[in-house]
């Protein structure tokens, strides 16, 4: 006789509370090895595989790909061993560590299992709660219960579509929509004459949701905290072109322009540390960091990400070219894991691939600037005096006037373009 454990979505790190399953890795009837990947989701900031802790038979699935489940949802359940009843029951430890489960280590709790019939036994662990006129209200996941309290919904007043009436993110969205929907045909026949009937727009509704709805709920807070300026500047960037095909002569691996661009900017961090840190809001501090954790903008088939270089300041251009090759392909495979996605200080943002010459970057919170870089491009500019076609790039630094004034952004921004134009002032700082 086998016992039936549930296996549920665990906590996958970086304050994460939600996961779109992408693609089931086993079938109903499968049989797994412990710590076998049995599922790949998405979070929103990774794609990640999750291993199952234990070994058995798949009994069964929850949720179809494309479905967004919340941390502490049933995954799926597989049959190991013998039942015991109303004891408490421990599986075999795992290898994998996720945050939630895994290692060999004594577990933190212990799961209480019951009897469920013949031969089956299923754990009870975290089950949600039942919604009551005088109870908890079933939600287990805060996204959640901040959605609804920021849009002044009623929990209690919702059915929830989950397992055993679990509100999800999207019963409070449906809800939402619907009490948008509400408001602007009550707006409209205000307006409208008694006999005109307001019609429904054609198109398609797209959810926010995965990475693009991270990227939303990101830049949306960066507009609101954030009182952001703009500067920029045009630079030759001739010098800076040819020093890059000097050392690209030589043998040893390729120096790329995002690379020069990176260790240019993280000199220029040394000599103006006020743009790389962060505004505490709670605290009324701004917090300077002593090391640069540097992100670049990546676009990406599933979206915008910003993997991060740790201790960039800490490596040369040849050290920066590899780990952006890394990063970027491990991007465009979406293989990046939430610890390549966080802990940046300071962004730089290469918009130039994209055939642009400026643009005005929303700042990356809890950062506090961003350095912009448009196309190099041949065009007319005053060399010695005199009429010659350079090549020239536009630079423009976003920066939370917080923690700084124009003129310490300005100083900033003009060294990195001294840089570009005379790759030898870096020699400065070495």
């Amino acid at each position: 006789m086998a016992q039936v454990l549930e296996f549920k979505l665990p906590d996958l790190g970086e304050g994460l509370t939600e996961a779109e399953i992408v693609r089931w890795l086993v079938q109903v009837g499968d049989v797994v090895a412990i710590d076998q990947p049995v599922v790949e989701v998405e979070t929103a900031k990774a794609m990640v595989e999750v291993p199952c802790p234990y070994g058995g038979v798949v009994t069964a699935r929850y949720g179809e790909e494309g479905t967004e489940l919340p941390v502490g949802a049933p995954l799926l359940t597989v049959a190991v061993g013998a039942p015991a009843a109303d004891t408490d029951a421990d599986t075999e430890g795992s290898g994998n560590v996720l945050v939630g489960y895994g290692t060999g280590a004594p577990p933190a709790r212990r799961r209480r299992v019951r009897r469920m019939g013949p031969g089956v036994v299923t754990s009870v662990e975290d089950a949600p709660p039942i919604a009551r006129d005088d109870g908890p209200v079933p939600v287990i996941s805060p996204l959640v219960r901040r959605l609804a309290r920021e849009n002044g919904l009623e929990l209690r007043e919702l059915t929830g579509s989950g397992r055993d009436g679990l509100i999800l993110r999207a019963d409070v969205e449906k809800a939402l929509r619907a009490a948008a929907a509400q408001e602007a045909i009550a707006q409209e026949a205000t307006l409208l004459p008694p006999a005109t009937v307001p019609a429904t727009p054609d198109g398609t509704r797209i959810p926010l949701r995965g990475i693009r709805g991270a990227v939303a709920d990101k830049l949306s807070r960066s507009r609101r905290e954030i009182p952001d300026a703009t500067c920029w500047v045009d630079a030759d960037a001739t010098e800076l072109m040819r020093t890059r095909a000097a050392m690209n002569a030589v043998a040893g691996p390729k120096i790329s322009v995002l690379a020069l661009l990176a260790r240019i900017c993280t000199a220029a961090l040394a000599r103006f540390p006020e743009l790389n840190s962060s505004v505490d809001t709670e605290a009324r501090e701004v917090v300077r960091f002593d090391r640069v954790h540097l992100g670049f903008a990546a676009q990406t088939e599933r979206g915008l990400v910003v993997p991060v270089v740790r201790d960039a300041g800490a490596r040369n251009a040849e050290a920066l070219s590899a780990e952006f090759a890394r990063l970027t392909e491990a991007a465009r495979t979406g293989t990046l894991t939430p610890g390549d996605l966080t802990g940046g200080t300071f962004t730089l943002n290469n918009y130039g691939v994209f055939g642009v010459d400026g643009s005005t970057p929303i700042i990356n919170h809890p950062e506090a600037a961003m350095l912009g870089v448009g196309r190099i491009v041949p065009k007319p500019w005053v060399h010695e005096g005199e009429l010659a076609v350079r090549q020239v790039v536009q630079l423009s630094l976003t920066f939370d006037h917080r923690v700084c004034d124009g003129g310490t952004a300005g100083g900033f921004l003009r060294y990195v373009a001294d840089c570009v134009e005379q790759p030898a002032v870096l020699l400065r700082n070495l």
